[in-house]
């Protein structure tokens, strides 16, 4: 498949109003993040005296407090645009490490073969066969939660779809007549995979990687809720709805809006993904 112009794939992605609408979610989520000491005065952890009503509960929606508070009287927005900084940065790092591996993996496995190649997908067959919530689960157990041992653990769980599919086409490219040529006027590996297969698997790598952040951040929040992923008082989406929980009833926005948050997120990368699939490569529009 020819390769597009940058431009032109960011004109047509700025065409589907399903595509702009993940564009704009994103967008402010990204700038919450970053500028979060400035669109709030309070910090993340700070549990203020006037932050709990005279019963010790949390505190609805107000003037100053917009989001309300939690169940120890700290600025529930504060908390989620921080949380909002947790998910982006284990998703991107989380979703790179596991498109490196992936690529990686299926790279060699596609164009080499042989006994290389039937090691590689047996071991990605044995990786996809446990669920990937259990393994994360089991390795998170193992180490010390933190964040980049969290974005670690992720990546180790989610490379194996991509490592799939990336070794489906580059077996498929690795027949095609281009690549014999090559192979004819003694061109080596380095220079065939470089030059001529990587930058056709640059399209599918770029989609995957998009999809894929959005599977981080909710396994990320999976594991925060459940209490082995970050840890508190790190603010993180899941940990802010597992503390909260308790007050589902009474005050349920403690919950409603960084779940809302990790949906919205979520569904964005999964607009543009798709977005950038039918783009990038119409064979494959309206497939998983």
């Amino acid at each position: 498949m020819p390769a597009r112009p940058r431009a032109g794939v960011w004109r047509q992605l700025l065409k589907r109003r399903l595509a702009v609408l993940g564009l704009a979610i994103v967008a402010i989520v990204v700038a919450g993040a970053i500028l979060a000491p400035w669109l709030t005065g309070y910090d993340p952890n700070e549990q203020m005296f006037d932050g709990l009503t005279l019963e010790g509960a949390p505190l609805p929606p107000d003037a100053k407090f917009w989001l309300g508070t939690d169940l120890l009287g700290r600025d529930l927005l504060t908390r989620i645009l921080y949380g909002a900084r947790t998910s982006l940065i284990i998703g991107i790092v989380a979703n790179g490490v596991a498109l490196l591996i992936g690529t990686l993996v299926g790279v060699t496995a596609g164009y080499f073969r042989g006994w290389i190649g039937s090691v590689l997908m047996r071991f990605t067959d044995l990786m996809m066969a446990f669920p990937a919530l259990l393994l994360a689960i089991c390795l998170a157990a193992v180490f010390q939660p933190s964040l980049w041992i969290v974005a670690m653990v992720i990546a180790l769980v989610n490379w194996v779809q991509t490592a799939r599919v990336i070794y489906t086409e580059t077996s498929s490219l690795s027949e095609r007549e281009f690549i014999d040529a090559e192979r004819t006027i003694g061109a080596g590996a380095p220079r065939i995979l470089f030059r001529h297969i990587l930058p056709h698997l640059l399209p599918t790598i770029i989609v995957w990687g998009t999809l894929g952040i959005s599977t981080t951040v909710l396994l990320e929040a999976t594991l925060s809720y459940l209490g082995i992923g970050v840890q508190p008082p790190t603010a993180s989406w899941g940990n802010i709805i597992f503390e909260n929980q308790t007050y589902f009833q009474a005050a349920p926005w403690l919950v409603f809006l960084p779940g809302a948050a990790i949906l919205a997120l979520a569904l964005a990368f999964n607009l543009i993904g798709d977005a950038l699939r039918d783009i990038l490569d119409p064979t494959q529009r309206g497939r998983v």
